[in-house]
């Protein structure tokens, strides 16, 4: 690959992402960069997200619902998505080290990669749930802190 021309805007969108723990979307991550860098496009954003995610400095997160949530953090790790609202947290538990090369002796050909997503309600969405059938709550949702039953 040839070398990159340094791109204040995409310094920005790393460093913005780099400071977050909520795994945002593309869109969620413009609006909050917009604040800051008024003169971005959406399209700027979607591009060195995905170019980011090409070079290896951060990770797109696909669990299913058609939306990627992208994460700074390129270590090997688990996530929690929460079935009621969505919210992305990681899993800071140790990840399975011979995994990719166990499912390769069923895959004819080379495996370089995987990503594991649990799913659930995360504590906020339960206590919502609970609350609403007693008829009272308007508890926001949150993901779980790492190793707890605690929102983050």
């Amino acid at each position: 690959m040839k070398m990159l021309k340094y791109s204040r805007q995409r310094e920005f969108i790393k460093s913005s992402l780099m400071g977050r723990q909520d795994h945002p979307t593309a869109d969620a991550l413009y609006t909050s960069i917009r604040k800051q860098c008024p003169t971005i496009s959406l399209g700027t954003v979607y591009r060195n997200l995905n170019l980011l995610v090409e070079l290896g400095e951060i990770q797109k997160i696909s669990c299913g619902g058609g939306t990627d949530h992208f994460d700074y953090n390129t270590s090997p790790h688990y996530h929690f998505v929460c079935r009621t609202c969505g919210q992305i947290a990681d899993i800071p538990m140790e990840t399975i080290c011979n995994l990719e090369a166990m499912a390769g002796q069923y895959v004819p050909g080379r495996i370089d990669g995987h990503t594991i997503c649990f799913y659930g309600v995360c504590a906020e969405c339960e206590e919502k749930s609970e609350g609403n059938d007693r008829g009272a709550s308007s508890a926001f949702c949150a993901p779980l802190s790492p190793g707890s039953k605690t929102p983050l």
